[in-house]
């Protein structure tokens, strides 16, 4: 089953799995994670999902035999809650790991219900509206705009909002065209293979050594993916607003 673990990881997940029946009672025990899937790197870590029927959750950051470990304790209600939640912001993190993950430990159906669940909630797509795509473009035009304020008299404070409108830029790239967003370390690596243009100026962007230089690369990125790089015109749809407050 893990013929791609090291001696050290196979120990490690053993002490793990120890770990997590003395301390909970668990209805079900799932490993997953980069280590897992034979492409970990030399900081890669276990993600170690726990399910329980206690009434909470909690999160772990361990190590095992010296190999770092990330452990989610949650019950069948929370997994539940996360599904949509995640799927929503293209990042079906919780999903990912029950899917593509391997059962240590089964101890109720509602373990392999949740990894069924997680199969049909990774074939979904974030399906963001016009509206809220629309909302993004503004946001991350908004930091644009304060970069290019700041970017003569404070070169630093614009680097901070410019290094976030182009963060914000990938993941639109992906969630523009239905995408669930990859995982990080790979999102430039997809990027230059799914919109070459866009990969190849992030690229552009993360290798110069200028803050002039890389500002005017997120400008064409921006004009690219979002049509502008500055202020646009727009408008909301009204909105009903709720008031718990009767007239008289």
């Amino acid at each position: 089953m893990f013929t791609v673990l090291s001696t050290t990881q196979r120990a490690a997940l053993h002490e793990a799995m120890i770990y997590v029946q003395q301390r909970y009672d668990p209805l079900g025990i799932i490993a997953g994670g980069s280590i897992i899937r034979g492409n970990g790197g030399p900081t890669s870590d276990f993600d170690i999902y726990v399910i329980h029927d206690k009434p909470y959750r909690q999160r772990i950051q361990k190590r095992f035999s010296g190999v770092p470990a990330e452990i989610f304790v949650n019950n069948a209600a929370s997994v539940r809650s996360y599904f949509p939640s995640e799927c929503k912001a293209g990042r079906p993190i919780t999903a990912h790991i029950l899917a593509t993950g391997v059962p240590l430990l089964k101890r109720d159906e509602v373990v392999d219900q949740l990894i069924g669940e997680a199969h049909e909630w990774l074939k979904k797509r974030p399906d963001l509206t016009a509206a809220e795509l629309l909302w993004k473009r503004y946001l991350i035009v908004d930091l644009l705009d304060n970069a290019r304020d700041l970017l003569e008299d404070d070169p630093a404070s614009a680097s901070l909002f410019l290094h976030d409108a182009v963060r914000a830029m990938v993941d639109y790239a992906f969630l523009a065209v239905n995408r669930n967003l990859p995982r990080v370390k790979e999102s430039i690596t997809v990027l230059e293979r799914e919109q070459p243009a866009i990969g190849k100026l992030l690229r552009s962007y993360y290798e110069a050594d200028h803050h002039q230089l890389r500002f005017s690369v997120a400008e064409q990125i921006a004009v690219q993916l979002l049509g502008t790089a500055g202020f646009f015109e727009w408008e909301t749809e009204p909105e009903q607003f709720q008031n718990d407050q009767h007239s008289p």
